[in-house]
């Protein structure tokens, strides 16, 4: 990418990652991996990072890197991996896919956990950080199999509006009417126009982050232009209501101490409007068992990328923590 003389230095990663490759659930999933499973012991297990909605593996990179330059709270440097969800980065969708469907989150976390490939099957339980979309998956997980999460970690993921029955028939009409429908992603003529995206979606991205996330975020078509690493059918509405009922009996369940971050400048009604209210989301928090809060500021929704190194030193500070622990 060329640079003006006034850019920024580029971003050099302080820890390189590997790009790996490995067979689940019929898919050839994409994982960034930092280290290897010889890294691993019992005070210090495999850190497992998964993104959210629209995002990629390789988007924790800035955070890898702050808990790298922090020691990891005084320990040394982890085996840290970063799936591409399926559909997402450089990890393909299955043939003909044309809805996503949530538990399939589940159910490749599950086997990534237990994937040869990466050395997880035998492994202590887990450290497990999840972003947005990737939060809800965590959460529901850890209630799903808390004998594997050592400690959790939700930035912002914070489940969906409640719905009611009667939203049925227009959610199925909805997704019918947009399965006739052509769908596609904008695709843009630079790296730096990607860039230029990336910054225009999220004010608080510094120039050197958008930089080196661009071709991460984005490949080369065969017209010779970018296109966002991403499966347009995502754009389609899932035609299954969120059942909130369903959701906290499993975050119930959750065993692991929870660490929850959210920005000081999210705004949950640019997506929901007022369906989401704020006594709702307290009333949800307050069924996990053990759960400590943080704000970050100033920061938006994608915490990774506007606070790495305030958001790693309390990662590292909920890791290194005692069982028992408050704040």
């Amino acid at each position: 990418m060329t640079t003006p003389a006034h850019a920024p230095t580029p971003y050099r990663p302080r820890r390189a990652a590997r790009s790996l490759f490995v067979p689940i659930r019929g898919l050839r999933y994409h994982v960034m991996a930092w280290g290897d499973p010889s890294m691993v012991t019992p005070e210090a297990p495999p850190l497992v990072l998964v993104h959210g909605w629209m995002d990629v593996g390789a988007s924790f990179q800035f955070v890898v890197d702050a808990l790298d330059a922090l020691g990891d709270a005084g320990g040394p440097p982890r085996y840290v991996i970063a799936p591409d969800w399926r559909g997402f980065g450089r990890t393909a969708s299955a043939p003909g896919t044309d809805t996503y469907w949530f538990p399939d989150y589940l159910g490749d976390l599950d086997a990534l956990l237990a994937s040869p490939g990466l050395g997880l099957q035998a492994m202590p339980p887990i450290d497990l950080v999840g972003h947005s979309m990737g939060g809800n998956v965590v959460m529901l997980y850890a209630g799903l199999r808390p004998e594997r999460i050592r400690r959790l970690v939700n930035l912002e993921g914070f489940g969906l509006p409640q719905n009611t029955p009667d939203q049925a028939p227009r959610r199925y009409t909805q997704w019918l009417d947009q399965l006739r429908e052509p769908t596609a992603l904008r695709d843009y003529d630079s790296l730096d126009a990607v860039a230029a995206r990336l910054m225009k979606n999220n004010p608080l991205l510094r120039t050197d982050f958008a930089d080196w996330l661009a071709p991460h975020w984005s490949k080369r078509n065969a017209a010779g232009r970018w296109e966002i690493l991403g499966d347009p059918a995502h754009k389609h509405v899932n035609p299954a209501l969120y059942r909130k009922e369903e959701v906290l009996a499993c975050w119930t369940r959750i065993t692991a101490p929870v660490l929850w971050v959210e920005g000081d400048q999210t705004d949950v009604s640019k997506w929901w409007g007022n369906r989401y209210p704020q006594a709702d989301f307290e009333a949800r928090l307050a069924v996990v068992p053990r759960l400590v809060r943080h704000r970050l500021s100033p920061c938006g929704h994608m915490l990774h990328h506007d606070q790495p190194d305030a958001l790693a030193g309390l990662v590292a500070g909920h890791l290194a923590s005692q069982p028992g622990y408050t704040d």
